[in-house]
């Protein structure tokens, strides 16, 4: 063999292969093949945060805990943001790669996890772009418990795919569940606890509350910041309603690609 010669690549490499083409094509199709492009997608979580704080600083409105307003929002904001976004742009990749299942190398799992990945690093710069201004601007963004709140974000990011992966399978026979999912996306982000503290609620409507997984996962991440209010998180619902909804989506996958063969 000579030494030009080069030897057939593993499985592995072909596939590592496969989803790096993946994620450089979804990056470059989405952000405008550009940098800036990228960096409003990152920035857009600080965007986010800071508006709610400019709405409640003119308005002379409330919040419910002492401290920083921009550590409250913060707390609560991206840990759902995160979630949303997984959960959304997953679906919108397998509307706008469809195509490139049509190649035998790709299949529609693979779109799905190049996906995935991709939100979760645009998740994790935003959250340290995040960081950085809190800092920039005076505030301590370092939780008090930050094994907790490792552990919100990464309950996020599961249920972002959990969701996501039932959000596949549901537009692949109803694509116009892409307008619906964004609807009830709303409802979940206001009645999440982003705004306030789904604790202080009566109790009554807090027990119904608690049924929604992005009040867990806000309460998750804000027990590392505020331990003294005692939050009760059932890490249990949280993980069991992720991992349901991946296997569920998992399931019903089978079918949408049966159904485009």
């Amino acid at each position: 063999m000579s030494s030009t010669e080069r030897l057939p690549r593993s499985a592995v490499e072909s596939y590592l292969h496969v989803l790096y083409a993946l994620m450089l094509r979804d990056m470059r199709t989405r952000f405008g093949g550009s940098l800036w492009g990228y960096g409003v997608v990152v920035l857009w979580p600080c965007v986010h945060v800071f508006m709610l704080i400019l709405i409640y600083s003119f308005q002379h409105l409330p919040v419910p805990v002492d401290g920083s307003f921009a550590v409250f929002f913060a707390s609560g904001a991206v840990p759902v943001l995160i979630f949303q976004y997984i959960s959304r742009e997953v679906m919108k990749a397998v509307i706008m790669n469809r195509p490139l299942t049509y190649y035998p190398q790709v299949k529609l799992f693979d779109i799905v996890f190049a996906r995935v990945l991709v939100e979760i690093v645009t998740g994790f710069l935003g959250l340290v772009v995040v960081s950085l201004i809190l800092v920039a601007i005076g505030d301590n963004p370092l939780p008090i418990d930050p094994f907790t709140a490792v552990g919100g974000y990464s309950a996020a990011i599961l249920l972002g795919i959990g969701i996501g992966t039932i959000n596949v399978a549901i537009v692949g026979f109803f694509p116009g569940w892409i307008i619906g999912y964004a609807l009830f996306s709303i409802i979940m982000y206001v009645s999440s606890g982003v705004m306030f503290m789904a604790c202080f609620m009566p109790d009554r409507v807090y027990y119904w509350m608690k049924f929604n997984p992005a009040v867990q996962v806000v309460e998750w991440v804000r027990s590392a910041y505020y331990p003294a209010f005692n939050l009760q998180v059932d890490y249990l619902y949280v993980y069991m309603f992720s991992l349901t909804c991946m296997t569920v989506g998992l399931l019903l996958l089978k079918h949408v690609v049966a159904k485009q063969s």
